[in-house]
């Protein structure tokens, strides 16, 4: 069977199954900055977010449209580096 029929199943919490595709596709953006790295995934959900980390540990999930945390907490400095990638056109 061709790798692009197959099909992963998902129990749900409420018994159902869902076929997954075999594949996810997403356009990932990382920059790194300052000692941070910064993800944003391309036609996620809304509002448009950025997740910044430090050593592999998550710092804050950044609102980019309301400027607000989502979660964690934001400093100077990586609100900073932020507002430089926006008006860069990075993130």
């Amino acid at each position: 069977m061709p790798a692009a029929s197959l099909n992963r199943t998902v129990a749900r919490p409420d018994g159902l199954v869902k076929a997954l595709p075999w594949k996810v596709r997403f356009i990932l953006s990382k920059k790194r900055r300052g000692g941070y790295v910064f993800l944003i995934r391309k036609g996620d959900h809304s509002p448009r977010h950025v997740r910044v980390y430090r050593d592999g540990r998550l710092i804050v999930k950044w609102d980019l449209d309301n400027a607000r945390a989502m979660e964690g907490s934001i400093t100077r400095r990586v609100k900073e580096l932020i507002e430089e990638l926006e008006n860069e056109g990075e993130l």
